[in-house]
């Protein structure tokens, strides 16, 4: 089981939103750097990442600031946060970037999501954020009126490398995960799932790894790590357990 701490970067601090709300967000005092080679410190082999400012302009706007990440620390690093363009997933591949994660874009028109996949291959990751069952789009401010499961279902065979499947209601609250909406999304991907949205202790990992579901590849925590809910030294001895 991979597990991916997380980073959001909004006007160069690490921030968490509560639902993905901009309008309420905790910042911390850690840089995204120094963030990131704490986890590299404690043994963390991968990072998720998400450009909060990317999220709302549709640019690469942390662009130098994950460079930066990449190749000091030589972490396999999954980033997203409006991403909308094929030049876009250049950039970030450029820079060392292993997995670029699309959502709204590729909700919005899934051809992107089929060129982007066909241009990079095994580095496209599909962020599929829902609320009720239903996708999400734009920084979680629209509902799509898509059921997660059928738009899944259109798009599976397009080359996806990576799922990453968000409870919006879940996230930042730290109630744990929606394993159970998870575990079906797992069980119709083509492709691995990441579980994310709601970690609060160390008992949602272990719950994760007994879901004993080979689709899902991993757990993504954040706000729990930050708050001090769980401890980094508990939380990387679950990469070897």
């Amino acid at each position: 089981m991979k597990i991916l701490p997380a980073i959001d970067i909004k006007d160069k601090k690490c921030v968490r939103l509560i639902k993905g709300d901009f309008d309420n967000k905790t910042e911390y005092e850690m840089s995204p750097l120094d963030q990131a080679g704490k986890y590299k410190d404690h043994g963390f082999k991968n990072l998720h990442i998400v450009d909060l400012d990317g999220a709302l302009t549709g640019e690469t706007v942390n662009l130098d600031i994950i460079k930066k990440i990449v190749k000091k620390l030589d972490l396999k690093i999954e980033v997203g946060g409006g991403v909308r363009t094929i030049d876009s997933i250049q950039q970030y591949t450029d820079i060392g970037v292993e997995k670029v994660i699309l959502g709204s874009a590729a909700i919005k028109d899934k051809n992107f999501l089929k060129e982007a996949c066909e241009k990079f291959p095994n580095k496209i990751a599909l962020g599929l954020d829902a609320k009720g069952g239903y996708l999400s789009v734009s920084g979680w401010k629209e509902n799509s009126n898509q059921l997660t499961i059928d738009y899944l279902k259109e798009v599976n065979d397009y080359g996806a490398s990576r799922l990453i499947y968000t409870d919006i209601n879940r996230d930042g609250m730290k109630q744990s995960p929606n394993f159970q909406e998870t575990a079906k999304v797992a069980n119709v991907s083509n492709c691995p799932v990441i579980i994310s949205g709601g970690v609060s202790s160390i008992f949602d990992i272990k719950k994760a790894k007994e879901l004993n579901n080979n689709n899902v590849e991993g757990i993504i925590v954040g706000k729990a790590i930050y708050d001090g809910d769980i401890k980094l030294e508990e939380l990387v001895k679950e990469l070897d357990a």
